[in-house]
């Protein structure tokens, strides 16, 4: 019976964990229940389960290898806007493995302050890879952290846009720029 339970368990998780929710909940007769829909009226101690990364499931167009890279080692890129092509070919190495990533463009002295003491560096791109850290671009630097993260060496081809989350310019930036100044718009 234990491993009837146990193997039910482990079905259950596996099936919620594809569909990215799953209910916990108490009937009238006080049986528990685990179901992917919503309770229905007069439930009793409804949890509701979010199994997507940070809220939000990755395409499922990406291969498995890369989601799970994703959930365990988080990709974020730290650029400025006068980088150039070191900035131009850490965006595309990333997109050529379609890694998804988030890009911080640094444009105050405050986030560069943040950078430094993250990095011991002010040297620019910075790339985290979980809790790895690579400065300035290399490409072979840069494939051995994703290697290391588990990121396979390609993967489908996905435009930059769904791979890449841009951080917006803090407003103190903004009001510097203007007020309407989008970070890196030469990216590729």
């Amino acid at each position: 019976m234990r491993a009837y339970i146990i193997v039910a368990a482990t079905l259950w998780i596996a099936c919620t964990d594809a569909a990215g929710q799953a209910y916990r909940w108490v009937d009238n007769q006080g049986r528990v229940h685990y179901t992917q829909t919503p309770p229905p009226p007069g439930a009793k101690s409804i949890e509701k389960k979010n199994f997507r990364q940070g809220g939000v499931a990755l395409s499922p167009d990406m291969p498995y290898a890369t989601q799970v890279a994703a959930k365990n080692y988080p990709v974020t890129l730290y650029t400025i806007s006068d980088c150039g092509p070191p900035c131009e070919q850490a965006r595309a190495a990333l997109v050529k493995r379609a890694v998804p990533f988030r890009e911080v463009s640094v444009s105050t002295q405050e986030e560069a302050d943040q950078v430094k003491k993250l990095s011991g560096k002010s040297e620019y791109p910075l790339l985290v890879v979980g809790s790895l850290l690579q400065s300035g671009f290399l490409e072979s630097l840069y494939n051995n952290l994703l290697d290391t993260a588990g990121y396979p060496p390609s993967g489908p081809r996905v435009p930059i846009e769904t791979l890449r989350k841009v951080d917006p310019p803090t407003a103190k930036a903004q009001s510097k720029q203007g007020g309407g100044a989008q970070p890196d718009a030469g990216a590729k």
